[in-house]
Parts: structure tokens; sequence; C-alpha cells
């Protein structure tokens, strides 16, 4: 491998982060039909603070202006504090008019760079996503997966476009989605609830990297969680945040062993386990879970923090049982 191929390379979840897509804040909601059809759960704060029938068919921009504000603003926040952590930041381009008003009724997304594509090893992959509103929310950010790809001479390919007829649930895809997706050496694991990522983007993704060496492994999950990391986080090697609840089929076998904080299903469905590791002795989460994970961790606390949500930073200190060498991440 030359030192272009080693600009992109993901070793494990918690090798030290050196490049990252930090998302925009752009949502436009579907119209009530199109909801109701994909039983999609409004992301959002709670909903004392907004009225989800003003929201429909709408951008949140147009009906919340100030709290449009908040969430950018919560962005640019958060990418000073990952350059502060030497994190180089990378942004995706904005939705153009003409996107929006073509996807009014179906809706549009801009704010999950985690899910339409991902990194494993030195491979740049596109996912398909099976929310039809969230459909086309990789476009925001090919020019960055095809300057990184041409920069760097790294292998950059797409899974298979989806067949999506029938409902929902009958949907074939294959479907594969970034949050799903964690890395741990050459072990790959692959979340499916049915919401996401399905058993066909599994064996499409199996097919591809069974020539390099890896393994991939199908980790079945409670129907209401969405992605494989909002029931775990692999911390740094030997220790994990789990929501026991959420594996149909019990812990993945080389995770059995691994020291654990444990949570329950109400608290994985707030995203509790959904922190960023920067490297295995900066953890990044929600205040929100202070109490529980952070005092778990044995850490030194950090935080920054913004009207609309916050961001604590966790330095471990104990709990790590071993230190294994990694390699630069992207993600």
């Amino acid at each position: 491998m030359n030192k272009k191929n080693e600009q992109v390379l993901v070793e494990s979840e918690f090798a030290p982060l050196k490049r990252v897509v930090l998302a925009q804040s752009q949502y436009g909601v579907p119209i009530k039909e199109n909801v109701e059809k994909e039983k999609i759960e409004l992301p959002g704060p709670p909903s004392k603070y907004i009225d989800i029938e003003k929201l429909y068919g709408k951008d949140v921009a147009e009906v919340y202006p100030e709290l449009q504000k908040r969430w950018e603003a919560e962005k640019e926040n958060l990418g000073k504090v990952l350059k502060k952590y030497g994190v180089e930041v990378l942004r995706p381009r904005l939705l153009t008019e003409k996107e929006k008003k073509d996807r009014k009724e179906v809706g549009y997304t801009n704010f999950f760079a985690r899910d339409p594509f991902f990194t494993i090893g030195p491979f740049i992959i596109e996912g398909t996503m099976k929310f039809e509103h969230r459909k086309e929310e990789v476009m925001t950010v090919r020019h960055i997966l095809e300057q990184e790809a041409e920069k760097n001479e790294c292998l950059y390919l797409a899974t298979p476009q989806a067949d999506r007829s029938g409902e929902f649930h009958e949907r074939k895809g294959p479907f594969l989605e970034g949050g799903d997706v964690l890395v741990l050496n050459k072990e790959i694991f692959v979340g499916t609830s049915g919401l996401a990522s399905n058993h066909n983007g599994i064996v499409w993704l199996r097919n591809f990297l069974s020539n390099f060496d890896y393994t991939v492994t199908e980790v079945p999950l409670h129907p209401e969680i969405l992605h494989l990391d909002c029931a775990l986080s692999l911390v740094r090697d030997g220790l994990m945040i789990i929501c026991k609840e959420a594996f149909l089929e019990g812990i993945p076998e080389s995770l059995k062993e691994w020291d654990k904080i444990t949570v329950p299903l109400e608290d994985a469905q707030k995203l509790i386990t959904n922190g960023l590791p920067l490297n295995e002795k900066v953890y990044v989460t929600d205040p929100e879970f202070q109490s529980s994970v952070g005092e778990q961790l044995w850490v030194d606390v950090g935080h920054i923090s913004h009207s609309c949500s916050h961001y604590l930073f966790y330095y471990g200190k104990r709990r790590s049982r071993k230190v294994r060498a990694s390699n630069n991440k992207d993600g």
C-alpha cells in the first residue's frame, strides 16, 4: 500500500480520527401521507418545542428559523472542537433549490453524513438508503468522495441500485447504511433491524470484502433500533457501550469478553450509544448521559454546549485492558 492509499484507512471505530465529514443542517419533512406510509420517526427536539403538523411538506428552516439557527450553530461549534483535536473537517454541499423543490413531497435530508457512505480499511463505499426521503442523501457528499478517491488512489464503489418496489418492509434492496456498519480490524459488524440495512446488502458487502480477508458479521437488531450504532459503541479496544436488549441473537462472539457499559433500550432510543471516539482516550457524547455513561467510563469530563444541544468529551483513564496500534480513520 503506498502513502497515498494510507490517507484513507479505517481499521477500527476508535482509531485516531484524522479526517471527518461533518453534516449540514437541512431537513425537508415529507408530506403527512408519506410520513405515515413509511412510519418515519421525525428527528428533532421534544414535541413541546415543535408542532409536527406544521412541518409536513416543509423545510425546518422555513417553519422554525430560530431552531434552524441553533442547529447550524451546533455544527459549527462541534467543527471547532474537532479542529482543536487536530481533525480535518470536510463539509457536504448544500442542497440546491431545485433539489428541494423536486423532492418536496417525499422529503429530503442533508444532516446525517454518517449513513449514506462509510469507509472500511482503504475502501470508500456508498450505501443505499431505505427510507425514500433519504434516498438521494449521498449526492451532497459525493464530490468529497470522488476527490478523496482520486487524490488518494483508493477504491471507491457503490452498493447496487436498490429494488424499492412493494411495501416498506417488503423492499428487497440491497440496503446498506453507514450507521449499521462498525469496523473492528478485519471483522465488520452490520446491523439489520428492518429499518435500514438488510440481508441482501450484507451479502453484497460480504462477497466484496471476502476478497480482502475481511469477515462480515450480520447483527439482527430490535425492530425499534434504526442502526447498529444506536445499540453499540466500540469506545476503545476491550470496552464498549451496549444495549443488550437490542441484540436479538445475543452479543457477537468476538465481543463477548469485552468490558461492557450496559444501557436500557429506552436510553438506546435516545442515542446514548451514538457517540464519537476521536481516539482511544477521547470520546464525544451528549451531556445528558454524563451520569450514566460518563461515570462508568472512569473519566475526567470536559464539555462544550449550545442552546440547541451539547457535547461532552470524556478523557479515558482506565477500563481498557489492551492497547492496539491503530492507523488513521476517516469518518
